[in-house]
């Protein structure tokens, strides 16, 4: 099979594409024929050695991915061959990502994915699990997702044109919140709208805490957050009392400097969360509540549902994890 693999880490140039033996499943998995790839910032992080240390002589790089079971192994059910499933966290302490031909996971990580495309299951994983988990850690709000589940509940996804953001737009929507998005621009602000958001505000124009303000005068309950250090003020000024930040990410690197006179008095709650240590039980809902939303059509995407998306054949995966690094809006895939 073909497949891109690393040897070291580094900048895109380790990435090279090899002929391997098909993987086997061993007992507990399925192996899939892979057909789209889906790069997140994650992927070339640790491909980089951003994060972690290399943990295997050679990496087949990312975690997410969609395709065919095509085998499995002892203990699975033979009926799932032939089955079209989304595949999460496959490089996540394994040497065997999706960017290759074939990849070999857990059954329990390849999700049926029905009648949807390769290319939204390519695109769920990483962000749909950590919108997932953004909007179920509030105090006051629901453990689990389902429509309804927001009611009355205002969610500000800030970055709304990014992966994570689209998804808790989406997510949120589908669970009955009203969305607010933050945006940087026009273009940006179109595609958070299109995701879904009932309403956009520009951070970098006018007033955004009092046009958001305006929008919730009681306040958000949950903030989706990419970049703690730079959005912190706006968060907090627009925070509902008992409100929660659920940060993902710090975008710009900002140093974060918290005011605990002022958070002690809203009561506020951060809940910082990546996937890798976010524990079995926050999974397992996040699955099963996003393949709930799959099922009901609630998580397309493509440009006219707010994630433009952007193409690499294999052979330019290191041009693939350029654009992520880059920062290119949309979902960036690797067609297999």
């Amino acid at each position: 099979m073909k497949a891109i693999i690393y040897s070291d880490n580094g900048g895109p140039e380790v990435l090279r594409l090899v002929d391997r033996e098909v993987p086997e499943p061993g007992p507990g998995e399925v192996r899939v024929r892979v057909a789209v790839s889906g790069v997140n910032p994650t992927d070339w992080k640790t491909r980089a050695g951003a994060t972690n240390p290399k943990q295997f002589p050679e990496v087949t790089p990312h975690l997410d991915g969609a395709g065919t079971i095509d085998a499995v192994g002892a203990g699975v059910d033979d009926s799932r061959v032939g089955q079209r499933v989304w595949v999460l966290m496959a490089a996540a302490g394994r040497p065997t990502g999706t960017a290759a031909e074939f990849t070999v996971v857990p059954a329990g990580q390849a999700v049926p994915l029905g009648e949807a495309s390769f290319d939204v299951g390519a695109a769920l994983g990483v962000p749909a699990l950590t919108a997932h988990r953004a909007l179920t850690v509030a105090e006051d709000g629901p453990g689990r997702l389902q429509p309804g589940a927001l009611d009355g509940k205002v969610v500000l996804a800030a970055g709304g044109a990014g992966a994570v953001g689209h998804a808790a737009i989406q997510l949120a929507r589908w669970a009955g919140a009203t969305v607010i998005s933050t945006v940087s621009g026009p273009e940006k602000a179109a595609l958070a709208t299109a995701a879904g958001a009932h309403h956009v505000v520009n951070y970098r124009a006018g007033d955004p805490a009092a046009e958001i303000r305006g929008l919730a005068p009681e306040g958000v309950d949950i903030v989706a957050e990419v970049a703690l250090g730079a959005n912190l003020a706006l968060d907090l000024a627009v925070l509902k009392t008992r409100g929660t930040i659920a940060t993902y990410a710090n975008d710009g690197g900002q140093p974060v400097e918290l005011d605990v006179r002022q958070n002690m008095n809203l009561n506020s709650r951060f809940q910082f969360l990546v996937l890798y240590t976010v524990g079995v039980q926050a999974i397992t809902a996040g699955i099963e509540d996003v393949a709930a939303a799959v099922a009901d059509g609630a998580l397309p995407v493509g440009e006219e549902h707010g994630l433009p998306l952007v193409r690499f054949p294999l052979d330019r995966t290191g041009e693939a994890h350029q654009a992520v690094e880059n920062g290119t809006v949309g979902k960036v895939l690797v067609e297999i």
